[in-house]
């Protein structure tokens, strides 16, 4: 009985065996893959291997056999090619938000997809910063809570950490209680944030979901976006998150900016390539987008120094202005 059941999962092992054991540089031939088989209990002989590997040939796996550099067989397309991989694995390393034990098992699960030998030598390539990793392990919990609340439109209650120093010059931790109207999710600035309501207020807010613990679905409908903000229809997040800087609430104005023709690129690499330009003179353009007025704009601003100037509006300038004689002030004093 244990031989032909075997015997009708045969097939389904000799794909598995193709996917870890076999890739471009290291084909496996079929007596390697009988006597991979034989290791699961599974006795078969060479032709019936060749009978095999066409007929997951004919159902649509990609399926080479080669004769460099050795004779045999590998599978040449795999859910993911080796780049995607790579590129994956290296986005799980550097996301803060992703704790070290998931990365660990995230980054075996992408392995899992490469074969043996891939996986080998992708080993001596990997390192990963723990220490800027979080350590909050409820936050892929949190997560799938979150988007549930979202997809079905109620609110949720939560558990949100802050961290300050105490009268010992110690730092601890803080824990305040929410009842939210979540939004949407969006990952910025190697963080991921929820952009929600607070019921005591309107206007919108963003926390970070690693600060985030106990996150609860409720069956209280939540309070639609269009009380909060300019959207009525659809929260639009892709849109929402363009006019965000460092995921910084504020007030929605018109901006206009010139700037320094040498920093273009960087312009384009935060509001993309479709911005209207409405002059260019002297090495400088000009251009108007829609964006929160906000300290994470100041911010951002300022680090272009004076490649950047505020043309409108005066208050954005004004607070430009203000964080400047602020500086000013406090580096005079030294």
């Amino acid at each position: 009985m244990e031989a032909r059941i075997g015997s009708k999962l045969k097939i389904l092992y000799i794909v598995d065996i193709l996917r870890k054991f076999s890739d471009e540089e290291n084909p496996i031939n079929a007596s390697e893959i009988c006597e991979k088989l034989n290791d699961f209990g599974i006795r078969a002989e060479r032709k019936a291997i060749y009978d095999d590997i066409e007929n997951l040939i004919l159902y649509g796996y990609d399926i080479i056999k080669t004769r460099t550099p050795r004779a045999g067989y590998f599978l040449a397309s795999r859910e993911f090619e080796l780049p995607e991989i790579y590129l994956l694995t290296d986005a799980v390393q550097s996301a803060d938000f992703i704790t070290p034990k998931k990365t660990r098992e995230l980054v075996s699960k992408l392995e899992a997809m490469m074969s043996k030998e891939q996986a080998r030598a992708r080993e001596n390539s990997i390192y990963i910063e723990y220490k800027n990793k979080c350590d909050n392990e409820e936050i892929y919990l949190s997560i799938d809570t979150l988007r549930l609340a979202i997809e079905t439109g109620k609110k949720v209650t939560l558990k949100y950490r802050t961290r300050q120093i105490d009268e010992n010059r110690k730092i601890t931790v803080k824990e305040r209680e929410f009842k939210l109207s979540p939004y949407a999710l969006i990952w910025m600035e190697d963080h991921y944030y929820l952009v929600c309501n607070n019921e005591k207020y309107d206007n919108l807010m963003h926390l970070r979901l690693d600060r985030m613990k106990s996150v609860r679905c409720t069956n209280e409908k939540y309070r639609h976006f269009s009380e909060v903000c300019d959207y009525k229809e659809r929260f639009d997040t892709s849109d929402y998150a363009l006019k965000t800087f460092n995921m910084f609430g504020g007030e929605l104005c018109e901006i206009e900016l010139s700037c320094n023709t040498k920093i273009l690129e960087q312009v384009i690499d935060r509001f993309g390539d479709k911005i209207h330009i409405i002059g260019v003179e002297d090495g400088r353009f000009s251009f108007r987008i829609k964006g929160l007025i906000s300290e994470g704009l100041v911010g951002w601003i300022m680090e272009f120094g004076g490649d950047i100037e505020v043309v409108a509006p005066q208050s954005l300038r004004d607070m430009i202005i203000q964080k400047i004689e602020f500086l000013e002030k406090m580096y005079s004093n030294i």
